[in-house]
């Protein structure tokens, strides 16, 4: 997918507000479908087997591995503390993502500009996103962020900037959306599920042709989570939402 192609697939279901503005709002049925891409996260208990998720193959550690990831996430722990205060993040120019989405596992603050430089070169102070929880009093608290690469990057691309043997690229593949003028059309259901998007039973064109969809093979590009500030377990640290750690990968 084009780097056009990617941003267009984002600005498509996002919007932007700060958490002052954190009040009930109409969800649009392109956002709604974006929940359920975060519904999808927090409850995949075997995503290997999710036709809507591609997940990288676990390397076999090679020498240097554990002292590259263990650098990055002192890298992290140490040059973006500064964004435990989410007023920070924001001047910063970061952006709530789906911010008209209530309850998410993980809210991801984004910045457009590292997410295009991102596609060239790899920043550790410079993550595409921030990753955070809300509290039980309605803030915001950092665990941490969120790198990405382009959809094409090879493996090789990808291992270079974190070890494969350590972390989990995902990518969200095979979303069949409504036609652009219909998008009425996301509340269709079957079965008791919904037709189009993330949590849907179509997963090829072939089948999202029939349907009178459209087809995205790849949408965002490759991702990857360091949930260095969610505690001092591997698990956690490297887990693909750092709320839900004994997913099977």
């Amino acid at each position: 997918m084009r780097l056009t192609q990617s941003l267009f697939a984002l600005a498509l279901i996002a919007g932007c507000r700060t958490p002052a503005g954190r009040t009930p709002a109409s969800e649009s049925t392109d956002t709604a479908a974006a929940a359920a891409a975060d519904r999808e996260m927090g409850g995949m208990g075997g995503m290997e087997a999710d036709p809507h998720m591609s997940m990288t193959p676990t390397w076999p550690l090679a020498a240097g591995d554990s002292a590259r990831a263990r650098a990055l996430v002192e890298q992290v722990r140490s040059g973006l503390a500064r964004y435990r205060d989410v007023k920070v993040a924001l001047a910063d120019g970061y952006k709530e993502f789906l911010p008209n989405v209530k309850n998410q596992h993980v809210y991801h603050f984004t910045s457009w500009r590292h997410a295009v430089t991102a596609r060239f070169s790899f920043d550790p102070a410079a993550p595409t996103a921030l990753l955070y929880k809300e509290d039980s009093a309605g803030g915001m608290t950092l665990v941490g962020v969120m790198y990405t690469e382009s959809p094409g990057a090879s493996l090789d691309e990808l291992n270079r900037r974190v070890p494969l043997s350590i972390a989990h690229w995902h990518e969200h593949v095979n979303w069949c959306l409504p036609p652009r003028d219909a998008l009425s059309r996301w509340r269709d259901s079957s079965g008791g599920r919904p037709v189009f998007g993330p949590l849907g039973p179509i997963a090829t064109k072939a089948a999202c042709d029939s349907a009178g969809g459209r087809f995205l093979p790849r949408v965002f590009g490759w991702m990857v989570h360091v949930n260095a500030f969610a505690g001092d377990d591997p698990k956690v640290i490297w887990a693909v939402e750092e709320h839900d750690a004994h997913m099977k990968m």
